[in-house]
This record gives C-alpha cells, structure tokens and sequence, in this order.
C-alpha cells in the first residue's frame, strides 16, 4: 500500500528557493553594496534545516506504518508522455531513500552552518552559499525521484553544481581545470546510465517506469538483458562514486573550499552511485555476475585508493583517497548482496568522514591555507578541540571498536566471507590495515612531534565557536552511529538491517558465530597493526621522506592521470585540432567557400553593366524589348 503526502516535494525545494534567493540577491547586491555576511549565512542554513526537520517527520511517520506499507509518495503533476512512457515528476520516500534523507539533510545543515565561519570575509560569499544550496536541493532530488528519469535530473545537478564549486576558486587555473576534469569523467559515467535508463524501458515495456512498478516486474526481463542494464548503470556509479576507472576527478576535487570536500564527499554526489545501485538491487540479485563486477570493482577500488593514500602529503588528498577507498568497501557490500551493510557504511561514513574534512578545514584555517603535512606538527597543544574530534574520526575511519566505522566495515567483511568470497575478504582485511596507518600517519605527522614551521605554529588558533560545534556533534555521531546495526553477536537487533529489509533485495548467509568471530578478529587486528606501524614511523615525529622505488611511483599515482593524458586526452585534443585545422576547412567549408567564391566572380563580370547612368539602361531597356520582339515573331511564324 502506498500513500501520498505533499510535503514530500518541499524537500528538495527549501534548499532550491534559497539557492534562487541567494543568487538574486547576491547577483544585484555584489556590484553596490556588499549585504552582511551574516544574512547570507542564515538564508544558506535555512533551507537545509527546514529540510532536515521534514526527513525526520517522513521518517517518524513511516516507521509508525507496517513493515509492508513502508512507501510515501507525491506526483506533482505528469512531466510527459512519449508512446508508453509516461513520467511523473513524482517523489518516493521509502526506508532506503528515508535513511539517506536523514543524513543527508542533518549532515549538510552542520556543513552550512561550519561554512558561515569557514568562508568568513570571501568576495562571493553570496555565491559560495547559492551553489551550495542548490547542491544539496539537486542530492535530494537525486534520492526522492520515484522514477530513474527523475533521479537522472538530480544526478546530473549535483555533477554541475560540483563543476561550479570545485572550480570556485576560478583565479587558479588549476582549479578551474580540477573543474573541467569532474565534469568531462562524470559525463563518462552518466552516458552509462542514460543507456542503462533506455534499455531498461526497452526491456520493461510499457509496465510502468516508476521504481515500485519496475520492482514489481523485474521477472519479466531475461538474465542478458538485466546483465546489460546492470552494467550501464553501473558505470554511471563509477563516475559518481569515484570508481576504477573513473576515480580520476575526487583528488583533483579538493581544490575546491574544505567545506565542498566534505560536502562531496560525506553527503552528497559520491554516494549518489552506491544508492542507485541500492535502489536497484531487485535487478542486481536476479543476476550474479553483475554483483560480482560490482564487488571486485570495488574492492580493487579500495585497494588501489589506499596505497595512493599512504603516500600523500596534502591533508585534504589523503582523505581524498579514503574516501575513494571506503566507497570501494560499500561496492564490495551491495556487490556481495548485502546491500543493507553497504548502505550502512554510507550511514556511517558520512560522520566520520564530515567530521574529517571539517576538521582539516579547521587546520587549513589556522595555518592560512596550508595544506602540506610535513609543515605541520605539534598542533595538538594549539588545537585541543580539534585534535580530539579528529582523533575520533581517524579511529572510526581505521575501524576502531567501538567507533562506528568498525561496525559498519566489519559487516562488509563479514557479508563478503560468509557469502564464500574468501578473496574479496582478504584484500578487505588487507585495506583495513592500510587505511589504519595512513589515517594515523596524517593524524601524528599534523598533531604530534615539534613543529616544522615555527612561523605557522606560532600563528595557529583553535577554530571559532561556529566550525567547532559541528565538529562536537559530528564526533558524537562518529562514536554511537555504529551501534544502530550493532550485530547479534554483540546483543544487537541490527536495527539499520531490518529498516531497509522492504527496500532492499538482502540475501542474507546462514548466520555462522565462527565466521563473525574470524571476520572480528581479523578486523581488530588489521586496525592494531596498521595504528602500530603508524606510531612507529611517525608517533614521536618524523621528517619529510624522499621516496624512492614502489614509493615514489605510488606517490604519483602511479602516473595514472598522464597515461589517461596520454591515452586519451592528447590525441583527442590532436584528432580536435586535425578536424578544426584540416578537415573543417577543405572538407566541410570548401563547397560553401566554392559556392561564395563563383558568386563573387559572376557578380564580378556583371558588375560592368551596372554603371548608374540611366541612359545606359535605357539602351538596356530597348535591346532588351528588341531581343523579346525577335522572339515572339520567331514563335508567331
């Protein structure tokens, strides 16, 4: 049973007139006067509040209905109707897109109100916070949509506005090209989904597009043509969420401001594709090798992700690449049919990983915009409130009990072995290990040891009351998110699992206390041997390393970015240069150019004719009328 409620469309739209609000008024004030920062900073927290509160009433609301009736639902009016397909613009809030309205709402609502002092005496603070608000309205569409059509016009707001604030900073070139990068690879990506969206109908028919009809006659596809949509769609997730081989444009996008990272990368657009795929988990369980692409792509993912990470020396792109890293983990969930651990990951991560980026942006402001982890140090004594809120963030994010990223990775892990995918597992493990020493790796080199830049240090300030706060409250939902799927073997009730179970296909393993146990254990231990070895080397202070070997070619990525320049930029930029050098004007031109070259020409030779006396035209006229009575006694005889 499914009912309908009207507010469903309000929340999108509070973010969405605020962005419209703030861009008229930013747009006719910026050149006069400049309106208090302040009021910008309230319009911007508005909208997302506003929000959040409704995504708590949608939640509340169905959680008092059956199991079964768990589906709201709002057709704002029929967008269009093309042969058999006809499109609402219509809103679904079952338990999965009402989790992730939750989050997403609370979570964007703390970065606003972080960004009021985080942006403090920007030249377009007006801008900043309408493209911000326009993101989170386009994230919330993406979620709401109750049809592919309408998540694809949410998809494809959240890839613009990420080109318009990643690229913000726009007197930098470089971040203007970070910008560029983004949208070309998420373009990549979203063809995939758009042919997935067509094969889809095409294979449906004419049953219904919406996603509840679509559920409901998903039996009528064969497995080839499921295995093709699955696949489309999925490389729409790999531009998204920042997979192999699309992962390319997240650590460039760190040049946008800190609060954009942590936006991107906490609640909105990265997670966009781990949802969808969710979303349409009725098609992924009717065919296995769709789930297993999805899952070693993944998991190989985050592998790739965290070597890059153990290397880097910029704050921002070391949780850039665990970001790519944790998302790989939730593609290796709902790749092994645990769709419910994968999306509690999601769950779980936006926290931490929020409270991560927050607080670097707090370091970034104190030291004046410094980056670098080897010009740091020591700034535990400067920064209380942010070295213990980011030490919580670095334990969830390394899988630490009983913080909530170990709860939530460790379902991962453990869904992966008991489903017999004993190799994802390991390489699991292996990246939980990784992820322990990178994460501490940054976390002693910026807080721990002397300062490297007595200059900077001397300078350092705890952040204001603004930025602080949300990193309180994001540390206290980094601690007692996990408990929420706290599994049985700990006396939970899994509760996050058995929310989503309507909107989700589980195929849940036989419950084994030995699996879970090793699956524990071995996490504990991966988080204990990454941390050691990451206090060895850097816990009592270390200097800047001169890598070398494997090193220095993980420290570049290994020069993936210039193999893709290589390989596919230069020669489309050679074969675009050819076309517009060569082939435009010989080929496409030339028979106009002809055209208007013969035209001169003719009117060149008529032109002697032309002389503007009108006595010469009267001799026209009379040969003219002498050569037509010619003529006529010719055909008259």
């Amino acid at each position: 049973m499914e009912h309908s409620t009207f507010y469903l469309g309000m929340i999108p739209l509070f973010p969405l007139l605020g962005a419209v609000c703030i861009g008229l008024l930013h747009v006719f004030t910026c050149k006069r006067w400049r309106l208090p920062q302040l009021l910008y900073g309230i319009l911007a927290c508005v909208g997302p509040a506003m929000s959040f509160f409704l995504a708590l009433r949608v939640f509340l609301e169905l959680r008092a209905l059956p199991v079964d009736t768990r589906f709201f639902s709002y057709k704002a009016f029929t967008w269009f109707s093309v042969g058999d397909l006809h499109l609402d613009m219509g809103f679904l809030a079952d338990p999965l897109s009402s989790l992730m309205l939750l989050f997403v709402t609370f979570i964007a609502t703390l970065i606003h109100i972080y960004s009021i002092g985080y942006m403090d005496g920007d030249k377009s603070y007006g801008k900043f916070f309408a493209y911000m608000n326009l993101f989170l309205g386009s994230m919330l569409i993406l979620v709401l949509g109750d049809n592919p059509v309408v998540m694809f016009v949410g998809w494809e707001g959240v890839g613009l506005c990420s080109y318009l604030l990643i690229s913000y900073y726009s007197e930098d070139r470089d971040n203007v090209l970070a910008g560029n990068k983004a949208f070309i690879v998420n373009r990549i990506g979203d063809l995939g989904f758009v042919l997935g969206m067509g094969f889809l109908f095409w294979a449906i028919g004419s049953h219904g597009f919406d996603f509840l009809s679509l559920k409901a006659n998903a039996h009528l596809m064969n497995e080839s043509a499921i295995l093709v949509v699955c696949l489309l769609l999925f490389v729409g997730a790999t531009g998204k969420s920042a997979q192999i081989p699309l992962y390319v444009w997240l650590p460039d996008a760190m040049a946008g401001p800190t609060p954009v990272s942590a936006l991107i990368h906490a609640a909105t657009m990265v997670t966009a594709g781990v949802y969808m795929v969710a979303r349409f988990s009725f098609l992924y369980v009717e065919v296995a090798a769709a789930g297993m692409v999805v899952a070693w792509i993944g998991i190989l993912t985050a592998l790739l992700a965290a070597v890059f990470g153990m290397f880097q020396d910029d704050i921002k792109k070391i949780l850039a690449y665990s970001t790519v890293s944790q998302l790989g983990y939730m593609f290796a969930g709902v790749g092994v049919t645990a769709y419910s651990a994968g999306i509690f990951h999601v769950f779980t991560h936006a926290f931490f990983k929020a409270l991560l980026f927050l607080g670097a942006g707090a370091v970034i402001y104190a030291l004046h915009h410094e980056q670098n982890i080897w010009k740091m140090g020591g700034l535990k004594k400067k920064m209380p409130i942010t070295y213990w809120t980011m030490l919580i963030g670095a334990l969830a994010l390394a899988g630490c009990p009983p913080f909530a990223g170990f709860f939530s990775k460790d379902e991962i892990l453990y869904s992966a072995l008991a489903n017999g995918h004993v190799f994802i597992w390991l390489i699991g493990v292996l990246v939980a290990a990784m992820t322990a020493y990178y994460t501490f790796r940054m976390v002693f080199v910026v807080f721990h040891g002397q300062p490297r830049d007595q200059h900077a240090y001397d300078h350092a300030h705890e952040a204001p009351a603004v930025m602080t706060v949300p990193l309180i409250i994001l540390a206290v939902g980094a601690i007692i998110a996990g408990f929420y799927n706290l599994p049985a073997i700990f006396g939970g009730e899994q509760m996050v699992s058995h929310w989503l179970a309507p909107s989700v296909a589980d195929q849940h393993p036989h419950p084994s206390i030995f699996l879970e146990f090793i699956a524990i254990a071995t996490s504990i231990a991966a988080f204990a041997f990454g941390i050691w070895v990451a206090y060895k080397r850097f816990g009592k202070g270390a200097d800047e390393p001169v890598f070398s070997g494997f090193a220095r070619f993980a420290y570049h990525k290994f020069y993936v970015d210039e193999l893709y320049n290589a390989l596919f930029v230069q020669p489309y930029k050679t074969i675009g240069a050819t076309i517009s050098e060569e082939v435009e004007p010989n080929m496409i031109d030339a028979p106009i150019t002809s055209v208007s070259r013969l035209y001169m020409r003719v009117g060149n030779l008529v032109k002697v004719f032309q002389s503007g006396y009108v006595r010469t035209y009267a001799i026209y006229m009379i040969l003219g009328l002498g050569i037509m009575s010619l003529i006529l006694s010719q055909s008259l005889n």
